[in-house]
């Protein structure tokens, strides 16, 4: 039994080097290189990672009278939307030849002066009074300090204010100025929070099945259970060559006395869609669409 698995590695070594036995194996029970007994049925394991973007917009407590104060019109309406920005398929397992790297991990990027998630600024008004000011007063006060801080900006920068303001002074002046600046604007313009999710799904495929539902996405609610009919299907689907044919290996014939038990992978198109829109597209070596064959001892 020893030579035959020693004869086997031999032929695929000499013809086509290594490479070959990533989708053609040894299969059934034999006796390997470390003397110990192993039983092979060849098993193919696909895994495909979704990445999906969440975009948030949150709408400013002066939203409504931007227009009014500053000419410009700002989101009147938060805003919540998903979209699917990436999806990678790989092969799990030594036979794979795409490595399979760790989910990615979730990001998030608040456009925000100060990068808080949710609070806006508490900005002191401009006043010498202790009467409670209205919106429209508190939205006109906001308005003000911006175009005085711009006005005070250009003052800086063209020198008319401050003989001793220059170098590493001018740069942190205007630091603070823009830190200010964006903070008023905000009150207006509100936040957007841009967030990234990956989610991992394991597919064992079978000879016989060629379409496999993995989720289901929604704009609203992003990945949702394939069970939630609201949502637009997230689907892999296998296409195999039907290409089985072995162009450096001979098969064994009825006449070999001894023969070698092996399976040969099909090379197929593995695509994952969203809808009727397609993510990404692979070819992958799976055992499960291949076939089996004998190599003569």
């Amino acid at each position: 039994m020893k030579q035959i698995v020693l004869t086997l590695c031999a032929v695929l070594m000499a013809v086509s080097g290594w490479a070959q036995s990533d989708y053609i194996v040894q299969t059934g029970k034999y006796v390997g290189k470390d003397g110990a007994l192993h039983f092979v049925e060849p098993k193919s394991t696909i895994v495909v990672d979704v990445t999906v973007e969440r975009h948030e917009v949150i709408v400013g407590p002066y939203a409504r009278y931007a227009q009014k104060y500053l000419g410009v019109r700002a989101p009147l309406n938060g805003k919540l939307s998903y979209r699917i920005t990436d999806a990678k398929i790989a092969l799990l397992g030594k036979n794979g030849y795409e490595p399979t790297t760790e989910v990615a991990a979730p990001t998030m990027q608040i456009l925000s002066f100060d990068g808080n998630e949710r609070e806006f600024a508490k900005l002191t008004p401009n006043r010498t009074d202790t009467r409670a000011l209205t919106a429209d007063e508190a939205a006109r006060e906001a308005a003000n300090m911006v175009f005085l801080l711009r006005k005070s900006r250009l003052e800086l920068i063209t020198a008319q204010a401050g003989e001793n303001v220059f170098g590493g002074g001018l740069e942190a002046a205007l630091r603070e100025i823009d830190k200010y600046e964006k903070a008023n604007l905000e009150l207006f313009f509100g936040k957007e929070i841009i967030s990234t999710e990956s989610k991992r799904f394991t597919i064992m495929p079978s000879g016989d099945k060629f379409t496999y539902v993995l989720s289901r996405f929604s704009e609203k609610d992003g990945l949702v259970p394939a069970t939630d009919l609201s949502g637009e299907i997230v689907m892999l689907q296998i296409e195999p060559s039907g290409d089985t044919s072995l162009k450096y290996v001979t098969e064994a014939g009825e006449k070999d006395k001894v023969q070698v038990d092996c399976r040969v992978a099909d090379f197929a198109t593995c695509v994952v869609s969203c809808g009727t829109e397609p993510l990404t597209k692979s070819v992958l070596p799976l055992f499960e669409y291949g076939r089996s064959f004998k190599v003569a001892k």
